[in-house]
């Protein structure tokens, strides 16, 4: 029983380090949306 716990654990934490590793060097797109609003005249000082 001690042998399959340590396994289970062993394979957790390299689930782990390997989730770790891949969301530490994935490139992540940044989203692509064109933003566009009106801003009325009487916002800006003169």
């Amino acid at each position: 029983m001690r042998r399959v716990s340590r396994a289970i654990f062993i394979l957790v934490i390299l689930t782990l380090a390997g989730s770790a590793t891949f969301l530490a060097t994935w490139d992540i797109p940044p989203p692509v949306k064109k933003v566009e609003r009106v801003l009325p005249d009487d916002r800006f000082p003169r």
